[in-house]
């Protein structure tokens, strides 16, 4: 029989990879056909936090987050051509195990940046504007963000010039970015009694 903490620390090193996600977008609407991520997810979710983001060419539709066994979830698809973000936090927490994976940047004034940044999101809270908006846009229509960034002909979608999420709390599946850059990056594996997620 194999030793259950063993299993867990495998779990938790398998969780390490994707470990560099982030961001947001507003949640409108599902859709059933486009597949999100353009990898396999791990079907863990992480949680990630935001003092503010701030990005040039967003859009937004439904798609489905499928992992290697061919389970699948349901997603709101976010992408961000341009973003930065202010005080960022990452937290991945290994299940049924008091660890937790924290990465934090973005700090003292020097935000964490992405471009092409796209984003697969169980849920998003925060305060958000945005600029020159269109709602209920058909997905396959959509042109403001990263390239590649649609969703299946006449599903709901959205995209707007800009958008700024001030307290950004979010739970998702997945990100994917042409490029990240972190500035300030930290990174520390907590457990016990220190092993708090982001929020």
């Amino acid at each position: 029989m194999e030793n259950p903490g063993r299993t867990r620390w495998r779990r938790f090193a398998a969780m390490m990879v994707p470990a560099t996600a982030v961001a947001g977008a507003i949640v409108f609407g599902m859709s059933n056909g486009a597949i999100a991520a353009s990898f396999a997810v791990s079907g863990q979710t992480f949680k990630v936090s935001a003092a503010e983001l701030s990005g040039t060419g967003f859009v937004q539709y439904g798609g489905i987050a499928e992992e290697s066994d061919g389970t699948r979830h349901p997603v709101a698809v976010a992408g961000i051509r341009e973003a930065k973000l202010y005080d960022l936090c990452q937290s991945v927490k290994v299940p049924g195990a008091p660890v937790v994976l924290n990465i934090n940047a973005g700090g003292g004034g020097k935000p964490a940046t992405a471009s092409g940044l796209l984003l697969d999101m169980d849920s998003l809270e925060g305060d958000a504007e945005f600029k020159n908006i269109n709602i209920g846009q058909d997905a396959s229509t959509l042109k403001g963000g990263p390239q590649g960034a649609v969703g299946e002909k006449k599903a709901f979608g959205q995209q707007a010039d800009t958008v700024s999420i001030k307290g950004l709390r979010q739970v998702a599946r997945s990100t994917h970015a042409g490029t990240f850059t972190l500035n300030g990056l930290k990174l520390k594996v907590n457990v016990g009694a220190e092993a708090k997620e982001c929020f």
